[in-house]
């Protein structure tokens, strides 16, 4: 299979508007999650170092699902470990901190970067630094969406991302303040789900998102 340009996956991301974050504690709990995303429409997930064998699970869902599924890294915070999850399919590379070095390699690899910040000093130096977008997290504690619509009074270029406190019920406004997409975790993400066989309530939830994003005006996703 290709591998996917910057342009590509940033496209896919936007289109999509969903990273789903995957802090799964075991591989097999993984590939269900992610069966149970794409049978809801949702073509997108982030594996972080934080599952066991991240790397590991990275190259199996990269053979297993191909094209079919956008792959990222989550909570990469060295060099290494970014080119590590490069090597093993990652197309884009989001970290909770902003870390120059990561921003390097993903760039030299010609993939996505998405590093985090919080305050407005923080993220123009993301900015500056080369990132693709800038994560925003923890975006609720700062009180969501209109810390990010705050953000982007001074800095309207910046391609924002938040994460932390994106619901089904905040997904709407998030992105009316400007999100260009939006990083969910347990909300969607829910391990609970798999872990009591009911894997389609993360399907029924995925629609849901997908049909909150569809239903704004085009000029708001």
């Amino acid at each position: 299979m290709p591998q996917t340009s910057a342009d590509t996956t940033a496209e896919i991301i936007e289109r999509v508007g969903l990273i789903p974050v995957l802090r799964a504690r075991s591989a097999a709990q993984a590939h269900a999650v992610v069966q149970a995303m794409i049978a809801g429409g949702v073509t997108v997930v982030e594996v972080t170092m934080t599952v066991p064998n991240a790397i590991d699970l990275l190259k199996e869902l990269k053979q297993e699902y191909g094209s079919r599924v956008l792959l990222g890294s989550g909570t990469v915070t060295t060099a290494a470990e970014a080119q590590a999850t490069i090597n093993a399919g990652a197309e884009f590379i989001v970290s909770p901190s902003l870390h120059p070095e990561v921003i390097q390699v993903t760039k030299t690899n010609g993939k996505l970067s998405v590093p985090g910040a919080l305050t407005p000093t923080e993220v123009i130096t993301a900015h500056r630094a080369g990132a693709n977008y800038v994560k925003i997290f923890p975006c609720s504690a700062m009180g969501g969406a209109p810390y990010l619509k705050s953000l982007l009074a001074p800095f309207p270029f910046l391609k924002l991302i938040p994460t932390g406190g994106v619901t089904l019920d905040t997904a709407a406004r998030f992105i009316q303040a400007g999100a260009r997409a939006l990083g969910v975790g347990a909300d969607l993400v829910n391990l609970a789900a798999i872990d009591a066989g009911t894997p389609e309530k993360i399907t029924e939830t995925a629609r849901a998102y997908l049909k909150i994003l569809s239903d704004l005006p085009a000029n708001q996703h």
